[in-house]
């Protein structure tokens, strides 16, 4: 079915509007109605209107003002406008009512046919602007995944790379200190685990764009055994506390559920409060599902949280990743069947929370993107 269009009818009387709405009844059309210059430009403020259609003889304000002001407001300035009007064709009735915006005039009694006829061009017209719309959004992601690759390429693989040479070098220098070779050796160690979670990062970003989601294969999984992993791989770095209630057992992908964690728990340390606790919360009190809490003293500002699970959000100042992280781990919970929120349960304290169903089946992925 074609997704519906909204046509806006203003006539002062009930009868026309209603005579308007049996001609056009149709299920790809919503005709909104306004019985005065008012309702309607109330309408336009609230709708995403294809189609005017107005009645000239209106008392108040008259077909031709309610234009002029449509006209003057940037979101109502482009809607078509087509009048309709009782009144014998008179030239200069026919300028005023062009000057004032108009795209055509229809004399009453109105022929359904061409009534139909007319609206079902601009209709058609409205949703070629909706497509131009989406595929120009789509090129303009392409554009950013385009950027973001090569900022990849450019800086972010290739700072832990150096670290891998530079450390390659000066273990060569230094082979007979031991001390040394190991702090080397650790710096090489870390250099290149990023890089692998950069290139990791990029791939799932691929995978979640081109097949439209990430693949999962659910087997059995300890979700207190993944977090006391995770939380192990963090120790020396942050105070991350562990709390667990219930069966946290269940059926999902157990490398990608760690991803969600270390993900997560990883974000809280790094922009959280400095020196400040870390809580991981498992609750598996329920039968259906598991929540997982990972707590943090920090705020996330409002305009941020409503982007935070976009590939396309501003990257932090000072970040080292690729802002990919928590989309990412939106598309793994997402393929889970499940769902992942922020809050902020009291002031100066950031909140993740993850629910994730007990059996998760795999999700079919589509064969092309969303």
């Amino acid at each position: 079915m074609p997704e519906t269009v909204n046509v806006l009818a203003v006539d002062d009387v009930e009868e026309n509007l209603e005579a308007l709405a049996a001609l056009l009844r149709r299920p790809d059309l919503e005709l909104i109605r306004a019985r005065s210059g008012t309702e309607a430009l109330e309408a336009l403020l609230a709708q995403d209107i294809a189609l005017a259609l107005l009645d000239v003889q209106m008392p108040g304000m008259d077909g031709f003002e309610l234009a002029e002001l449509m006209r003057g407001t940037e979101r109502t300035k482009h809607v078509p406008i087509i009048f309709l009007t009782a009144g014998t064709p008179d030239r200069a009735r026919l300028f005023q009512g062009y000057d004032a915006g108009a795209v055509d005039f229809l004399f009453k009694p109105i022929d359904p046919r061409l009534l139909s006829a007319k609206v079902d061009v601009f209709v058609e017209l409205h949703r070629q602007r909706r497509l131009q719309s989406r595929q120009l959004e789509q090129i303009q992601q392409a554009q950013r995944m385009s950027d973001l690759f090569v900022g990849v390429l450019g800086h972010d693989l290739r700072n832990p790379l150096s670290s891998v040479v530079s450390g390659a070098t000066l273990l060569e220098l230094e082979a007979g200190d031991a001390e040394k070779t190991k702090r080397r050796a650790r710096v090489i160690l870390d250099a290149s685990r990023r890089m692998s979670r950069l290139i990791q990062q990029l791939l799932d970003f691929a995978l979640a764009r081109v097949k439209g989601a990430i693949p999962v294969e659910p087997v059995d999984v300890d979700l207190a055994a993944v977090a006391q992993q995770v939380i192990a791989e963090l120790r020396g770095t942050s105070d991350v506390e562990l709390a667990t209630s219930g069966d946290v057992r269940g059926f999902w992908d157990a490398d990608r559920v760690m991803q969600v964690l270390s993900n997560l728990v990883g974000n809280a340390v790094e922009h959280g409060e400095p020196g400040s606790l870390v809580r991981v919360v498992l609750e598996g009190t329920s039968h259906e599902r598991v929540t997982l809490l990972v707590e943090n003293q920090g705020s996330i500002p409002r305009e941020t949280r409503e982007v935070l699970f976009s590939p396309f959000k501003p990257r932090a100042h000072g970040s080292r990743g690729l802002g990919l992280g928590l989309y990412i781990v939106d598309q793994i919970v997402s393929a889970h069947r499940g769902q992942i929120r922020v809050e902020e349960p009291e002031l100066g304290k950031t909140r993740f929370v993850v629910f994730l169903p007990r059996r998760s089946a795999p999700r079919a992925t589509p064969s092309s993107a969303q």
